[in-house]
Order: structure tokens, then sequence, then C-alpha cells
């Protein structure tokens, strides 16, 4: 609640340790947060930050903050119709997965988008394994959300799980590829992972790679995975490449520690490929390390290729070959859908994005 450390006692603004800032002169029951924000300079949500005493604001944003209140003579409102209007400003983004790094650049062009328009962002992480859906539903109530952004999340929504929902959403990163949903009952901004697997596998047949590994999360898992897995057998296919099962290397997870441990043991079994591809950076992070232990230099026996585009694979060495995807774009737009259906200017659409190829260092040419 914005105004929960404030309270108005006779003619005098205080907080709740008693320090009086200034007598109550009368204009500042007009302002809202919005106003203090665009006065200060900073964000709804960092005003609403300063007034719940978070500790996650520095001291001079805090300075600055209080600075305007005092000035303005601002009152936060308890009443019930402010807890109403602050409520229907706010826009919903849930997080499924809180361990990956491909959402940090997602987050913040999300966060800076919905801010710009004059919403708030109130965010939750959950589990890979939680319900996003659920999850969403319960922040709508809670919070009396204008609308929903969804980062990560299944790929299969039925008709009956989205009746959860009262407020338009939009699935960020991701499709209903493998759901029932109607085109028109869902918006989506992502990549097309089936075809930048494609891209990424034909990069390195370009580049003279025969025997080519792919690293995936698991084969059948109905997300990206699984389409990106599709990626890589089509392109096989395309190029007349026999396929090999034993070339299949399955992490059961995106995380650098499991695409690691799985290239290990791959290693032990069947090292007889000059190049992988892997459906993330962070797997080909994991995956690269294990190449280099088990004695295959990168790009020298063994070239590696990803997708994401995460920033610390610019950095690693060799640095990484990777389809970068558009992130901050991904999440720009993922907003502007969101804000064209509650503004009444748009209905559910979907927006795919490209990839661009970085080539770093860790694919070498065979030709």
């Amino acid at each position: 609640m914005v105004c929960a450390d404030w309270k108005l006692s006779g003619n005098v603004v205080s907080n709740v340790s008693g320090n009086v800032f200034k007598e109550y002169t009368g204009k500042g029951t007009d302002m809202t947060i919005k106003d203090i924000a665009k006065i200060s300079g900073v964000s709804v949500s960092t005003v609403s930050r300063v007034l719940n005493n978070h500790p996650d604001v520095s001291e001079d944003v805090r300075h600055k903050v209080m600075a305007v209140v005092e000035e303005y003579n601002y009152i936060p409102n308890n009443s019930a119709r402010d807890l109403v209007k602050i409520r229907s400003d706010a826009i919903g983004l849930v997080v499924r997965g809180v361990s990956n790094s491909f959402y940090t650049d997602i987050i913040r062009s999300i966060e800076k988008s919905i801010d710009a328009a004059g919403y708030t962002m109130v965010m939750r992480h959950i589990a890979s394994c939680d319900d996003e859906v659920k999850c969403g539903a319960e922040m709508e109530r809670e919070k009396r959300l204008r609308g929903i952004v969804f980062l990560g999340g299944c790929h299969d929504y039925t008709k009956e799980r989205i009746k959860l929902l009262n407020v338009p959403f939009v699935c960020c990163s991701y499709t209903n590829r493998y759901g029932n949903l109607d085109d028109d009952e869902y918006s989506s901004v992502s990549i097309a992972d089936e075809d930048e697997a494609y891209k990424a596998v034909n990069e390195l047949y370009r580049n003279g790679h025969r025997r080519i590994a792919a690293l995936i999360s698991t084969p059948d898992d109905w997300s990206i995975s699984q389409l990106r897995y599709r990626g890589y057998r089509r392109a096989l296919e395309k190029h007349g490449l026999p396929f090999d099962e034993s070339l299949v290397v399955s992490a059961g997870s995106f995380s650098i520690k499991d695409a690691y441990a799985a290239m290990k043991e791959q290693l032990n079994r069947n090292s007889d490929f000059t190049a992988v591809f892997a459906i993330a950076d962070d797997m080909a992070i994991g995956a690269m390390k294990a190449l280099r232990e088990g004695g295959k230099r990168v790009p020298e026996d063994c070239s590696v290729i990803a997708i994401d585009g995460l920033t610390v694979s610019d950095y690693i060495q060799p640095t990484l070959t990777t389809l970068c995807q558009p992130m901050r774009e991904m999440g720009k737009k993922s907003v502007e859908i969101l804000l064209d259906m509650i503004e009444g200017r748009g209905e559910n659409r979907h927006l795919t994005l490209e990839t661009k190829l970085r080539r770093g260092a860790s694919v070498k040419d065979m030709n």
C-alpha cells in the first residue's frame, strides 16, 4: 500500500516515526504519485518504493523524492477511492524461471515502457514448475491489474485455463504453439524458434560441419526446447545429413550446470562430432567448459553456436557465436500491444521478431 507509512494529523504531515516534514497547506491533496514522479524525474514505482520505505532505493533518490513531497505538501491518501485509482494503473509482470539470465534486459525494457506510459509495474518471479496463469489471476484480483505480461511460460494454454484471467495479456518470448487458443484470444511477441534454430545449424553447415551435435533441454517438452530441436532436425534433413540420435544431448534444463554435466557425459559416450548447436547461450557456456576439460579446443576441435545473445556470452573466451534475440524490442513491443488493448486502440495480435547473427570466435570454417 503506497501510503502505509504516512498520515495526516491535524494540519501536519508526518511519517510513522513521528518526524514532521511541513505544515499542510492544502495544495498537496490534488497531487498523485505520478506528479511526484514527474517532478522528481524518477519512475512511479520508485516513488512508491520511497513512500513505502523500501530498502532498495538509494539515499540520493530517496532525498530527491522526499524534497518534492515536502515542497508540494504531498499527502498520500488512504481513502478507498485513491487506492482503487492507484491499483487501476497497475500492470502485472509474471516472470517464470527465476534464474534465467535471458530475461534481464527484457524486464528492464518492460519496466521502462510501463513507467513511460504512466502505469505502475507489479512483478512476481515464479519457479519454472509453477503456474504463471494462476499467479497472474491472483495478482489481477489482489492488485486490480489492468493487464499482464507473461515473460516465459507454457506453450499449451487452453480455453478453459485462460478463463481465470479477466484482463488482456501478452505472452512475451513465447507463443501458444501447442495449445488450443485461437489467435484472437491472446497476444504474443517472440522469435520463430524453429526457424532460428534452423538458421543456426545452417550456419554450421555453411562452415563445412557435417557431424553436428544438438544440446537441448528435452526433445518433447512442448516448449522452446522442442521447437529448436525441430529446427535442428529440419536443417539436417534439408542438407541431406543423416540424423544420429547419439548426437542429441538432453540436459533436462537450460542451466549452465546441467548443460556442463550433460556434455561431459556425452564426451564419454560419443565425441565424434565437429560442432555443437546449443539451444541457449547459457547451455553453450556450460558445454564449452566441458569440451575444454575433455581435451577439445573451441573452435579448433569443436565449434559451438547458440541462440540468445546474452551479454556475458560476448565476454567469454572464445566469444560465442550466437543468434541474438532483440530482447529490448521484445519487452517494448509486448507493452505496446498490451497498452493498445487496455486503452482501446487495438485487439490481440502476434509479432514475430528476427534474430541477428553475431559471429564470435567459437565457430571454425572447415571448408
